[in-house]
Protein backbone atom coordinates (compact mmCIF):
# COMPACT_ATOMS: atom_id res chain seq x y z
CA UNK A 1 0.00 0.00 0.00
CA UNK A 2 1.15 3.44 -1.05
CA UNK A 3 1.61 5.66 2.21
CA UNK A 4 0.39 9.24 1.82
CA UNK A 5 2.59 11.94 3.49
CA UNK A 6 2.74 15.62 3.78
CA UNK A 7 5.14 16.37 5.24
CA UNK A 8 9.19 14.64 4.30
CA UNK A 9 10.00 15.17 8.64
CA UNK A 10 7.81 11.72 8.59
CA UNK A 11 10.40 9.50 6.78
CA UNK A 12 13.41 11.35 7.33
CA UNK A 13 14.00 9.20 9.98
CA UNK A 14 14.43 5.74 8.18
CA UNK A 15 16.92 6.87 5.59
CA UNK A 16 21.04 7.85 5.55
CA UNK A 17 20.76 8.66 1.89
CA UNK A 18 18.62 10.58 -0.65
CA UNK A 19 18.81 10.37 -4.26
CA UNK A 20 16.64 13.56 -5.37
CA UNK A 21 15.33 14.35 -8.96
CA UNK A 22 16.04 17.91 -9.56
CA UNK A 23 13.62 19.17 -12.59
CA UNK A 24 9.63 18.73 -11.12
CA UNK A 25 11.16 18.67 -7.27
CA UNK A 26 13.74 21.04 -6.90
CA UNK A 27 12.33 23.55 -9.43
CA UNK A 28 10.36 23.48 -12.45
CA UNK A 29 12.67 25.02 -15.25
CA UNK A 30 11.71 28.23 -14.78
CA UNK A 31 11.66 28.84 -10.67
CA UNK A 32 13.08 27.23 -7.90
CA UNK A 33 10.49 25.70 -5.29
CA UNK A 34 12.48 26.82 -1.87
CA UNK A 35 10.50 24.57 0.51
CA UNK A 36 12.37 21.25 -1.11
CA UNK A 37 15.56 22.96 -1.07
CA UNK A 38 15.11 23.88 2.77
CA UNK A 39 13.79 20.07 3.11
CA UNK A 40 16.89 18.76 1.90
CA UNK A 41 19.39 21.31 3.74
CA UNK A 42 17.85 20.23 7.20
CA UNK A 43 17.84 16.27 6.01
CA UNK A 44 21.73 17.23 5.45
CA UNK A 45 22.12 18.88 8.99
CA UNK A 46 20.60 15.95 10.55
CA UNK A 47 23.12 13.85 9.42
CA UNK A 48 21.96 12.66 6.18
CA UNK A 49 23.71 12.52 2.77
CA UNK A 50 21.90 13.44 -0.43
CA UNK A 51 23.23 13.27 -4.22
CA UNK A 52 21.33 14.81 -6.78
CA UNK A 53 19.98 12.15 -9.80
CA UNK A 54 19.13 13.93 -13.20
CA UNK A 55 18.31 13.32 -16.55
CA UNK A 56 19.73 16.33 -17.63
CA UNK A 57 21.95 16.06 -20.87
CA UNK A 58 24.74 18.26 -19.40
CA UNK A 59 27.41 16.91 -17.04
CA UNK A 60 27.00 18.19 -13.62
CA UNK A 61 28.67 21.11 -13.16
CA UNK A 62 26.68 22.73 -15.61
CA UNK A 63 23.65 21.82 -13.23
CA UNK A 64 25.41 23.29 -10.52
CA UNK A 65 25.38 26.40 -12.31
CA UNK A 66 21.67 26.19 -13.26
CA UNK A 67 20.57 25.67 -9.67
CA UNK A 68 22.97 28.24 -8.59
CA UNK A 69 20.90 30.92 -10.94
CA UNK A 70 17.42 29.28 -9.89
CA UNK A 71 18.70 29.82 -6.11
CA UNK A 72 18.12 26.32 -5.12
CA UNK A 73 20.71 26.02 -2.30
CA UNK A 74 24.24 24.20 -2.51
CA UNK A 75 24.02 22.92 1.05
CA UNK A 76 20.77 20.91 0.10
CA UNK A 77 22.92 18.46 -1.34
CA UNK A 78 26.40 16.80 -1.71
CA UNK A 79 26.39 16.20 -5.27
CA UNK A 80 25.40 15.70 -8.40
CA UNK A 81 25.00 12.74 -11.28
CA UNK A 82 23.30 13.21 -14.38
CA UNK A 83 22.16 11.17 -17.25
CA UNK A 84 24.98 13.53 -19.03
CA UNK A 85 27.79 12.52 -16.74
CA UNK A 86 26.81 8.88 -18.25
CA UNK A 87 26.73 9.90 -21.66
CA UNK A 88 29.95 11.33 -21.72
CA UNK A 89 31.48 8.49 -20.59
CA UNK A 90 29.96 6.75 -23.36
CA UNK A 91 31.13 8.90 -25.70
CA UNK A 92 35.03 8.48 -24.24
CA UNK A 93 34.81 4.88 -24.21
CA UNK A 94 33.68 5.33 -28.56
CA UNK A 95 36.90 6.96 -29.13
CA UNK A 96 37.53 8.48 -32.31
CA UNK A 97 33.95 7.13 -33.95
CA UNK A 98 32.68 10.32 -35.52
CA UNK A 99 28.75 11.24 -34.09
CA UNK A 100 26.00 13.00 -35.09
CA UNK A 101 24.38 15.32 -32.32
CA UNK A 102 20.45 16.11 -32.31
CA UNK A 103 19.58 18.70 -30.02
CA UNK A 104 19.59 22.24 -29.25
CA UNK A 105 22.75 24.56 -29.23
CA UNK A 106 22.60 24.78 -25.57
CA UNK A 107 23.13 21.35 -24.59
CA UNK A 108 26.80 21.35 -26.52
CA UNK A 109 28.36 21.67 -22.76
CA UNK A 110 27.77 18.07 -22.85
CA UNK A 111 31.01 17.87 -25.23
CA UNK A 112 33.06 20.30 -23.65
CA UNK A 113 36.89 18.47 -23.01
CA UNK A 114 35.96 15.22 -25.12
CA UNK A 115 37.89 14.02 -28.42
CA UNK A 116 34.07 14.23 -29.97
CA UNK A 117 34.21 14.16 -33.57
CA UNK A 118 31.05 15.44 -35.01
CA UNK A 119 29.76 14.51 -38.07
CA UNK A 120 26.62 14.75 -40.86
CA UNK A 121 23.67 12.03 -40.35
CA UNK A 122 25.51 10.32 -43.05
CA UNK A 123 29.00 10.08 -42.43
CA UNK A 124 28.33 9.30 -38.56
CA UNK A 125 29.06 5.83 -36.85
CA UNK A 126 26.54 7.13 -33.98
CA UNK A 127 24.04 10.12 -32.78
CA UNK A 128 24.03 11.41 -29.49
CA UNK A 129 20.57 13.03 -28.81
CA UNK A 130 19.63 15.46 -25.93
CA UNK A 131 16.51 16.52 -26.93
CA UNK A 132 14.49 18.26 -29.65
CA UNK A 133 16.17 20.76 -31.22
CA UNK A 134 13.14 23.38 -30.34
CA UNK A 135 11.03 21.93 -27.66
CA UNK A 136 8.93 24.35 -27.85
CA UNK A 137 7.47 23.88 -31.51
CA UNK A 138 8.36 20.37 -32.62
CA UNK A 139 7.10 17.14 -32.24
CA UNK A 140 8.16 14.01 -32.62
CA UNK A 141 6.98 13.68 -35.81
CA UNK A 142 8.91 16.31 -37.32
CA UNK A 143 12.31 13.66 -36.78
CA UNK A 144 10.33 11.10 -38.62
CA UNK A 145 12.89 11.21 -41.71
CA UNK A 146 15.85 11.56 -39.80
CA UNK A 147 14.96 8.62 -37.51
CA UNK A 148 14.09 6.37 -40.59
CA UNK A 149 17.26 7.38 -42.15
CA UNK A 150 19.03 6.35 -39.06
CA UNK A 151 17.44 2.81 -39.28
CA UNK A 152 18.07 2.43 -42.43
CA UNK A 153 21.64 2.72 -41.29
CA UNK A 154 21.59 0.93 -38.18
CA UNK A 155 22.59 3.60 -36.48
CA UNK A 156 22.93 3.50 -32.57
CA UNK A 157 20.99 6.26 -30.70
CA UNK A 158 22.74 7.52 -27.60
CA UNK A 159 19.82 8.76 -25.41
CA UNK A 160 21.75 11.28 -23.07
CA UNK A 161 18.11 12.48 -21.15
CA UNK A 162 15.62 9.59 -21.34
CA UNK A 163 12.70 11.60 -19.72
CA UNK A 164 9.55 11.86 -22.11
CA UNK A 165 8.36 14.75 -20.71
CA UNK A 166 9.13 17.55 -18.01
CA UNK A 167 7.36 20.41 -16.68
CA UNK A 168 8.50 23.76 -17.88
CA UNK A 169 6.39 26.30 -16.09
CA UNK A 170 2.98 24.89 -16.27
CA UNK A 171 3.68 23.51 -19.73
CA UNK A 172 4.96 20.12 -20.26
CA UNK A 173 7.76 20.02 -23.13
CA UNK A 174 9.00 16.95 -24.90
CA UNK A 175 12.33 15.14 -24.05
CA UNK A 176 15.28 13.29 -25.95
CA UNK A 177 13.53 10.23 -24.67
CA UNK A 178 10.54 10.86 -26.16
CA UNK A 179 12.87 10.10 -29.68
CA UNK A 180 14.37 7.26 -28.24
CA UNK A 181 11.28 5.51 -27.60
CA UNK A 182 10.20 6.69 -31.40
CA UNK A 183 13.39 4.87 -32.91
CA UNK A 184 12.98 1.69 -31.21
CA UNK A 185 9.18 1.35 -32.37
CA UNK A 186 11.04 1.43 -36.03
CA UNK A 187 13.24 -1.15 -34.64
CA UNK A 188 16.47 1.00 -34.14
CA UNK A 189 18.78 0.74 -31.41
CA UNK A 190 18.53 3.39 -28.21
CA UNK A 191 20.88 2.77 -25.41
CA UNK A 192 20.42 4.71 -22.19
CA UNK A 193 22.52 4.88 -19.27
CA UNK A 194 19.98 7.52 -17.28
CA UNK A 195 16.94 6.83 -14.57
CA UNK A 196 15.25 4.25 -14.81
CA UNK A 197 18.23 2.09 -16.09
CA UNK A 198 20.99 1.03 -13.41
CA UNK A 199 24.23 3.12 -14.90
CA UNK A 200 22.76 6.17 -13.12
CA UNK A 201 22.40 4.14 -9.88
CA UNK A 202 25.93 2.94 -9.68
CA UNK A 203 27.40 6.65 -10.66
CA UNK A 204 25.14 8.20 -7.87
CA UNK A 205 26.34 5.73 -5.32
CA UNK A 206 29.89 6.14 -5.29
CA UNK A 207 29.51 9.80 -5.94
CA UNK A 208 27.39 9.61 -1.86
CA UNK A 209 30.17 11.15 0.24
CA UNK A 210 31.32 9.19 3.10
CA UNK A 211 30.24 6.03 1.87
CA UNK A 212 33.09 3.93 0.93
CA UNK A 213 31.70 4.15 -2.80
CA UNK A 214 28.74 2.30 -1.90
CA UNK A 215 30.14 -0.61 -0.75
CA UNK A 216 28.35 -0.70 2.49
CA UNK A 217 25.34 1.05 2.10
CA UNK A 218 22.10 -0.64 3.23
CA UNK A 219 19.96 -0.03 0.48
CA UNK A 220 16.86 -0.39 3.09
CA UNK A 221 17.94 3.09 4.33
CA UNK A 222 18.00 4.50 0.73
CA UNK A 223 14.91 6.54 -0.62
CA UNK A 224 14.78 8.19 -4.36
CA UNK A 225 12.28 10.94 -5.07
CA UNK A 226 10.97 11.62 -8.04
CA UNK A 227 7.73 13.04 -9.89
CA UNK A 228 7.65 10.83 -12.74
CA UNK A 229 6.51 6.79 -12.62
CA UNK A 230 8.71 5.68 -15.14
CA UNK A 231 12.06 7.11 -14.57
CA UNK A 232 11.92 7.81 -10.70
CA UNK A 233 10.15 5.36 -9.48
CA UNK A 234 10.59 2.46 -11.72
CA UNK A 235 14.26 3.17 -11.44
CA UNK A 236 14.35 2.97 -7.47
CA UNK A 237 12.32 -0.42 -7.90
CA UNK A 238 14.97 -1.40 -10.34
CA UNK A 239 17.79 -0.87 -8.02
CA UNK A 240 16.38 -1.82 -4.86
CA UNK A 241 15.07 1.31 -2.86
CA UNK A 242 12.15 3.24 -1.57
CA UNK A 243 10.67 5.96 -3.17
CA UNK A 244 8.81 9.35 -2.89
CA UNK A 245 6.65 10.51 -5.76
CA UNK A 246 6.11 14.33 -5.31
CA UNK A 247 2.97 14.80 -6.99
CA UNK A 248 3.36 18.24 -7.82
CA UNK A 249 5.26 17.41 -10.85
CA UNK A 250 4.25 15.38 -14.37
CA UNK A 251 1.72 13.72 -12.40
CA UNK A 252 -0.30 15.86 -10.81
CA UNK A 253 -3.28 15.79 -12.85
CA UNK A 254 -3.05 11.64 -12.56
CA UNK A 255 -3.14 12.13 -8.94
CA UNK A 256 -5.40 14.57 -8.27
CA UNK A 257 -3.11 17.21 -7.11
CA UNK A 258 -3.77 20.39 -5.54
CA UNK A 259 -1.31 23.01 -3.53
CA UNK A 260 -0.93 20.63 0.25
CA UNK A 261 -2.91 17.60 -0.76
CA UNK A 262 -3.69 15.00 -2.75
CA UNK A 263 -6.60 13.41 -3.88
CA UNK A 264 -6.78 10.12 -2.19
CA UNK A 265 -9.99 8.89 -4.38
CA UNK A 266 -8.36 9.50 -7.64
CA UNK A 267 -4.46 9.08 -6.92
CA UNK A 268 -5.02 5.48 -5.49
CA UNK A 269 -6.69 3.49 -8.37
CA UNK A 270 -4.50 5.27 -10.65
CA UNK A 271 -1.46 4.23 -8.09
CA UNK A 272 -2.75 1.08 -8.19
CA UNK A 273 -2.74 0.45 -12.02
CA UNK A 274 1.12 1.35 -12.90
CA UNK A 275 3.46 -0.85 -12.91
CA UNK A 276 5.31 0.17 -10.42
CA UNK A 277 4.04 2.06 -7.25
CA UNK A 278 6.23 4.52 -4.99
CA UNK A 279 6.75 3.51 -1.21
CA UNK A 280 4.81 6.79 -0.37
CA UNK A 281 3.27 10.20 -2.44
CA UNK A 282 3.54 13.94 -0.98
CA UNK A 283 1.98 16.81 -2.49
CA UNK A 284 5.32 18.50 -2.60
CA UNK A 285 9.07 18.40 -1.14
CA UNK A 286 8.38 20.15 2.26
CA UNK A 287 9.95 19.30 6.06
Amino acid sequence: MVEFVSHFETLAPRYDLILCDIWGVLHDGLKAFPDAGVTLTRFRQGGGRVVLVSNAPRPGDAVTEQLDGLGVPRAAYDAIVTSGDVTRAIVVSRGTEKLHHIGPERDLSLFEGLPARFASLEEADYVVCTGLFDDEVETVADYEATLRRMRERKLLMVCANPDIVVERGHHLILCAGALAAAYEALGGEAYTGGKPHQPIYDAAIKAAPGHNGGSELDRTRILAIGDAIRTDVAGARGFGVDSLLIARGIHAADVGYQPGRVDREKALPWLQAQDYRPTAIAPELTW
